[in-house]
């Protein structure tokens, strides 16, 4: 079973001493099992965003360390920023990111607020999906009056904090501790230098929107006395205008609470419309914090089906295309290793060899070495892969052919579909090899007792089982990508027809190829019914692969 993990974003209100800074990290880098990630000092904002990801208990004691740091060197009495902050560690959001629900996230940080309280001896907060009562759920409500008005909010029963005392510590001030899911910290870059109308296009976008005025400029009521609000354009949107003296420019700063409600392209757009119809232009935008990796990618396709393109074009492709679009290198310049989550932990990580990362001659030759790994599974895979590649690309030429406009978003389609094919068969070169592997191990496995031989007996078993069954995997995803070179035969480009009967040829290959690897590893199995059920599978789609085989291949022949 995976190990959970989590993400843990505070912001420390530091953002222009580094040697501040790196005495905070430092305590987050010396805990085993957590990887910093990044680290991001404003100016202006005096204010550092810093991101770690671990397992759960590692993250809680790399915050609590942190968190003690920076107690000690940041005097928040004399604090000044332009960002809303009310303590040293202003926010200590945790985010679940793999194999830990929300719930289970929410105990965490509820625990780590009381930590915080008892060791630290400062009023702690819960807040989003950690808040204790639905009031305090908004940080915006929970941190009002910022750090200039905590001793007096501290002063009343109903601003009493969830943990810790209820007295004010001038130099620290107070802690929000909270469970959320991934927020996206995104300013947007304007052609001048003005808060108030930076602060109008926030207004006109983030979710809350502005309080109503009549002519005179007088702040509507409603029938209790409540100030009535305009909502702005955007939901799961908060927005704030602000001057960045360090660049010369104004921003719309906003929090995308939700980006599957609305993502990053779609703020863009939509702050791209307010400030044109304020006279004022968007130059670009920046990433505070990390990204994850679906955003890029959303964001890389939203901007392609605008120039009507195909859209199953490489990851890399598609973040090109994002950070072009969204002028993510206005102020300097975007790097895709540091700024996206999976990008940075996977650097973090222990490099694993695998034999999708080796050039074409290195799989060659590290194919043909003594070892019995690769073999004929992963070759079966590598085969998969470049049929569907090969579709892939009759589909992207396609979509791209001159006279055939109004047709490229039937060819993306069929892109995006030969892409994702194979991607799967990509990593199951890698997984036909570990599967192997895993059967060597069982072997390798003590059998001096009955109860160690019964053991290892087992775990022979499972692991055969599953050596069977990747292969398997290979022959369905093969067969499956068929239809998308079928398709490319059939109505692609006409000058690539022989690329779409190369796929075919390829296809049927690891399709055959796979085959004897299931039935290989069918013959270490020592139950008759699983034997049967891979093999009837097996055999099946082996057939129906040379049948599409030869309906492809007969349509190649006839344009040729």
């Amino acid at each position: 079973m995976a190990e959970p993990l989590i993400e843990c974003v505070p912001n420390f209100s530091e953002g222009r001493d580094p040697a501040v800074i790196a005495q905070i990290t430092r305590e987050i880098e010396a805990v085993e099992g957590v990887w910093l990630l990044d680290v991001d000092p404003g100016k202006a904002t005096n204010r550092t965003v810093v991101t770690f990801v671990g397992p759960p208990e590692p993250v809680l004691e790399a915050a609590v360390r942190a968190a003690k740091k920076a107690a000690e060197l940041i005097d928040m009495s004399q604090h000044k920023g332009e960002h809303p902050r009310f303590g040293a560690t202003d926010v200590c959001p945790l985010v679940p990111v793999a194999d830990i629900t929300m719930e289970e996230t929410v105990a965490l940080a509820r625990r780590l607020a009381e930590r915080l309280g008892r060791e630290l001896q400062i009023p702690v907060y819960c807040y989003e999906h950690a808040a204790l009562t639905p009031a305090r759920k908004n940080l915006a409500v929970v941190r009002a009056g910022e750090y200039e008005g905590l001793r007096d909010r501290l002063g009343r029963p109903e601003h009493a904090p969830d943990f810790g005392p209820a007295t004010f510590v001038p130099r620290t001030g107070a802690i929000a501790v909270g469970a959320r899911d991934f927020l996206v910290a995104y300013n947007v870059n304007l052609n001048t230098t003005s808060t108030r109308r930076a602060n109008a296009i926030a207004f006109d976008v983030r979710e809350k929107g502005r309080e109503a005025k009549d002519a005179q400029g007088k702040i509507q009521k409603d029938a209790a006395g409540e100030p009535v609000w305009i909502p702005g354009t955007l939901k799961a949107v908060k927005g704030i205008g602000w001057y960045i003296e360090e660049y010369g420019v104004a921003q719309v700063s906003l929090n995308l609470n939700d980006i599957s409600v609305t993502p990053m392209h779609v703020a863009f757009d939509e702050c791209v419309r307010a400030a044109a119809a304020r006279g004022v232009r968007v130059t670009g935008s920046e990433l505070v914090g990390l990204v994850p990796l679906r955003a890029m990618l959303d964001a890389g396709r939203y901007f392609l089906h605008k120039q009507e393109r195909s859209t199953g074009v490489a990851d890399a492709e598609l973040i090109k295309i994002a950070v072009k679009s969204l002028g993510l290198g206005d102020l300097y310049p975007f790097e895709p290793e540091k700024k996206i989550i999976e990008y940075a932990l996977a650097a973090k990580r222990p490099k694993a060899k695998r034999l999708i990362d080796l050039t074409v001659r290195g799989f060659v030759e590290e194919t043909a070495a003594e070892s019995p790994a690769p073999g004929g599974g992963s070759v079966a895979a590598a085969l998969g892969a470049l049929g569907a590649a090969l579709a892939t690309m009759v589909a992207n030429l396609s979509s791209h052919k001159r006279g055939w406009d109004a047709r490229w978003r039937e060819f993306s389609d069929w892109a995006d579909r030969g892409k994702a094919f194979h991607a799967e068969l990509t990593a199951l070169i890698d997984e036909d090899t570990a599967a192997f592997n895993r059967v060597m191990d069982a072997m390798g496995l003590p059998k001096g007792t009955d109860a160690e031989k019964a053991a290892r007996a087992a775990a022979m078993q499972a692991a055969t089982r599953y050596a069977a069954e990747v292969p398997l995997k290979v022959m369905q995803r093969t067969l499956a990508s068929m239809e998308v070179i079928a398709a490319m035969a059939e109505h692609g480009n006409p000058s690539s027809v022989s690329d779409a009967g190369v796929g075919a040829l390829c296809a049927r290959s690891a399709i055959l190829g796979a085959h004897l690897n299931v039935k290989i590893n069918c013959a270490g199995l020592k139950d008759p019914a699983v034997v049967a059920a891979l093999k009837a599978e097996a055999d099946a789609i082996a057939a129906q692969a040379v049948e599409r085989e030869r309906a492809i291949l007969a349509v190649v022949e006839a344009k040729l």
